[in-house]
C-alpha cells in the first residue's frame, strides 16, 4: 500500500517543546511547509497514555488535528539506556520533572547506572503525521551510542550533553545543529517520513 502525500499548506507540530519544534521546523524547511506549533495555537497537551513511542506520537498528532482542524505532525522520542532495561524510554521527559530540568534527569541516570560497566544507550524517535480524516503515517528512527559523565556541551537539548553517538567522540551537546540533524534519531525517522509523504 502506498503512503499518503502531504499536499502542502499549514502543518501543526504537536509539541510545546521549543527545541523540538525548532529542530522539526529546520528538517521540514526544504519542503516549503508552513509550520505552526501546538503552543502557538494554544492547544492543550494530551496525556501520554501510550506504552510505546509510536502510540504516543500518534495520540499527540490526533489530538492536535482535533484541536486545530489541520494536518499535524507529532514526535515522541526519548533516551533508552541498556543498563536500565531501556529506561527512561517513553518517560524521558517525565524524568526531568515538572520544570523540565534535564540536569536532574541526567544526574538520575548517572546515579541509577552506578558502577554498571554497560554505558550503551540509544535515542528513539517516532514521528506520526495525521490528517483531519483520521489517516496517519508513522515512522520510527534510532541512533545508538554511549553515555558519558559529566555532561558536555550546550548545543541541543534534553539528554544530548551525555550522549555520544556511535562513531563520534563528541556528545550531541557538542555537535553543531546541522551535524546533529544529519545523524540523529529524529533525522532517521524524518528521512523515512519525507521519502514517503513529502515532495520537495
Amino acid at each position: 500500500m502506498s503512503n499518503r502525500l502531504f499536499e502542502g499548506g499549514d502543518l501543526v507540530i504537536a509539541s510545546h517543546n521549543a527545541g523540538k519544534v525548532r529542530e522539526i521546523g529546520d528538517l521540514l524547511r526544504p519542503f516549503n511547509v508552513a509550520v505552526k506549533s501546538a503552543a502557538e495555537l494554544s492547544l492543550p497537551e494530551p496525556e501520554e497514555t501510550g506504552t510505546t513511542f509510536i502510540a504516543n506520537a500518534e495520540l499527540k498528532a490526533r489530538a492536535a488535528v482535533e484541536g486545530s482542524g489541520l494536518c499535524a505532525l507529532a514526535d515522541d522520542s526519548g533516551l533508552c539506556v541498556t543498563g536500565l532495561n531501556g529506561a527512561p524510554g517513553i518517560y524521558s521527559a517525565r524524568w526531568a520533572g515538572p520544570g523540565g530540568d534535564f540536569n536532574v534527569a541526567m544526574q538520575r541516570i548517572e546515579t541509577e547506572l552506578g558502577r554498571t560497566d554497560n554505558r550503551s544507550a540509544w535515542f528513539a524517535c517516532a514521528l506520526s503525521l495525521c490528517w483531519p480524516d483520521g489517516h496517519c503515517e508513522t515512522f520510527e528512527g534510532r541512533v545508538d551510542g554511549t553515555l558519558v559523565w559529566p555532561p558536555r556541551g550546550d548545543q541541543g537539548f534534553g539528554y544530548d550533553p551525555m550522549f555520544v553517538p556511535a562513531g563520534s567522540d563528541l556528545t550531541f551537546g557538542e555537535f553543531e545543529p546541522d551535524a546533529k540533524h544529519a545523524i540523529s534519531h529524529r533525522a532517521d525517522a524524518f528521512r523515512q517520513l519525507t521519502a514517503a509523504c513529502f515532495r520537495a
